[in-house]
């Protein structure tokens, strides 16, 4: 495993984004074990990309303007509903110690889809994964596999760590209707940035 790989991963994993904005967003709600299933949710979102460059999926996003542009802008209208829903369900940022934890199965699915309908997620690994694996080697495959699963684990891991500091603070915002008005408006803003810059960014 080359260095420049591990560092070039941790670089692109560290890097804010959709995942690690709702990941923060878990923690300072619902606390570290929420924090934890949105970051395996977020990790379990890169599976598909994975898969689809693997199997050549990524080649045809690639060269196909439409099939990236119907991807992309469900993306798009995904992080505008994360936003919407930031700003109107008070659930979504809320610190209540007495509440019911939120679903699982809910955390799970709105991480997952944040990383799935993101076609530059899969165009990244169609651009990083081949520069470290050699294609005429006999174990292209396994090799690849297991670069890729050593990129999951460094966004869990990542992920993860965002996560549980942002729950560890949780206990100076409650209270404190103001700061988590804030809060939800920061995160609501910072979906639609995001979504944004999936919207203007080009293949």
């Amino acid at each position: 495993m080359s260095i420049a790989f591990l560092l070039t991963t941790l670089v692109v994993v560290a890097t804010p984004g959709t995942g690690v904005v709702y990941t923060l967003a878990a923690g300072l709600s619902r606390g570290r074990r929420a924090s934890v299933v949105a970051a395996f949710a977020c990790t379990l979102g890169i599976v598909p990309h994975m898969l689809a460059t693997i199997t050549g999926v990524a080649a045809l996003l690639h060269a196909s303007a439409t099939a990236f542009q119907i991807l992309k802008y469900a993306g798009v209208a995904y992080l505008l509903y994360m936003a919407w829903a930031t700003l109107k369900d008070k659930e979504t940022i809320a610190v209540d110690e007495g509440a019911a934890p939120l679903s699982s199965k809910r955390v799970i699915v709105r991480g997952v889809l944040i990383n799935i309908l993101n076609p530059k997620l899969t165009i990244f690994f169609f651009a990083f994964l081949p520069q470290f694996v050699d294609p005429g080697e006999a174990n292209a495959l396994p090799r690849m596999l297991a670069l890729s699963g050593v990129f999951m684990l460094a966004t869990f891991l990542v992920f993860a760590a965002y996560g549980v500091l942002a729950a560890s603070v949780r206990s100076h915002v409650t209270s404190r209707p103001r700061v988590m008005t804030w809060l939800r408006r920061s995160f609501a803003g910072s979906f639609v940035a995001l979504g944004a810059k999936l919207a203007f960014t080009a293949r």
